[in-house]
């Protein structure tokens, strides 16, 4: 035994498990992984995180943890969490719905967890840094699928163009919060001079641009790069230089609908969708989004205060639907496609209100200059306004990228300006 407490190897292993400092790079290397694994693997990412929580444990200071989760910016999230669970008691559905709807919140929980973190660890920006790098892989990986189909991890069954893994919504969203993020930076390179890694960022922005433009995007994201874009001027540029990059982007775009066939065919799908709707009743994209969203004002204003429980949503579009199933309709699902219709028709009132709280507070923690308070805003930003078309918040991977985007950058923004702290307690 003596031997074996000897050797150099164990004794560095033994001071390594008692020193903080090395529990702490562990969390961020967990972090680091998570962020590189978030656009290829849901599986990793679940693992990841629970790693990161063991490895939290043993040198956590419990008591300044507890006390963090009083801040509004923690308990808002934790609320959300704890209405889906208890809105499980007035649910009509099987409990094993229940259940399984209650899980898209849990990983709210991890708010608190990274904001505690990363106000004490001094890596936060690495973890923006391997997704960029992720993402990166990702687009060129996607070029490769397009010129050869079979390089894709996808079953062969349902091959898309251009996409490696997952699906064009996940990879759009990653393309275009990394596209619109890098502006900043490029910016500033500009302003102090270094041309050459501002040049080298804009190609990588340009990547994702390009990438969006000719090999495949979502319409979600069509919608939704101006908005951000718009928003980066108002808060970073002056009216004019807004204006000057907004006229080179309209160039660009009018350049990009001539060249790319693909461009074309998304952006006139939205007509023909919802012609097709308007006339026939059809299951289109758009049609199905519009009949969701009917039927989801009905079911909430039938129970407006505390909605129909958690994991209702389901059974309700059953009971309402009619037709056949080809038609809009008829289709049925447990997701109407907008993220607050998707609270309120479980949780009613009182969760619209704990998601626009959420929003609100986490927004307002990311004012001012700098690098983090853009990333962070962004994040926030971007899933707001994707939500009035999906359910961004609680799906896996864009639930995943707002709480890693936000914890991250939240808990840098509680470290670097210690008046934040005072922000998250009283939200103003």
């Amino acid at each position: 035994m003596t031997a074996i407490a000897g050797n150099p190897t164990v004794a560095l292993l033994i001071r390594l498990w008692r020193d903080p400092a090395a529990w702490i790079t562990t969390v961020d290397v967990f972090a680091i992984l998570i962020a590189l694994s978030l656009p290829f693997s849901t599986s990793a990412v679940s693992i990841l995180s629970v790693a990161l929580l063991v490895t939290m444990l043993p040198f956590l200071d419990l008591r300044a943890f507890l006390r963090s989760l009083t801040q509004p910016i923690c308990a808002i999230p934790i609320a959300l969490f704890a209405l889906a669970a208890i809105g499980t008691l007035w649910s009509d559905a099987p409990w094993g719905t229940r259940l399984y709807a209650v899980g898209p919140t849990l990983k709210l929980l991890f708010l608190p967890v990274l904001f505690f973190h990363f106000a004490r660890s001094e890596r936060g920006i690495a973890i923006f840094v391997a997704f960029l790098a992720s993402c990166t892989l990702l687009a060129v990986l996607s070029w490769m699928v397009m010129f050869n189909p079979h390089l894709s991890l996808k079953p062969e069954e349902v091959l898309t163009r251009g996409i490696f893994v997952k699906n064009y919504i996940d990879q759009s969203q990653e393309f275009t919060l990394c596209a619109v993020a890098l502006a900043y930076p490029v910016i500033t390179l500009i302003r102090a001079g270094k041309v050459r890694t501002a040049l080298l960022l804009c190609a990588i922005g340009l990547l994702f641009v390009v990438t969006m433009a000719f090999v495949i995007v979502s319409r979600t994201a069509l919608v939704t790069m101006p908005i951000m874009l718009a928003v980066f001027g108002l808060l970073h540029l002056s009216w004019r230089t807004t204006a000057m990059i907004l006229a080179a982007a309209a160039v660009g775009l009018v350049v990009a609908w001539w060249v790319s066939p693909q461009l074309q065919r998304t952006v006139t799908t939205f007509t023909r969708d919802y012609q097709l709707y308007e006339e026939y009743g059809t299951s289109t994209s758009i049609g199905e989004r519009l009949e969701y969203w009917k039927k989801s004002l009905r079911f909430f204003a039938e129970a407006p205060i505390a909605g129909h429980g958690t994991g209702s949503t389901l059974g309700l579009f059953e009971q309402a639907a009619t037709g056949q199933p080809w038609l809009a309709a008829g289709r049925v699902i447990n997701n109407p496609h907008n993220q607050t219709l998707n609270v309120a028709v479980q949780w009613g009132v009182i969760g619209i209100a704990l998601l626009y709280a959420m929003w609100l507070l986490h927004l307002l923690l990311f004012r001012g200059e700098g690098l983090v308070p853009w990333i962070g805003l962004l994040v926030v930003v971007q899933n707001v306004f994707t939500s009035l078309f999906n359910s961004h918040l609680f799906d896996f991977h864009e639930g995943w990228m707002y709480v890693l985007g936000v914890g991250v950058a939240g808990g840098m923004m509680l470290r670097k300006h210690p008046d934040k702290q005072t922000l998250a307690k009283t939200g103003s």
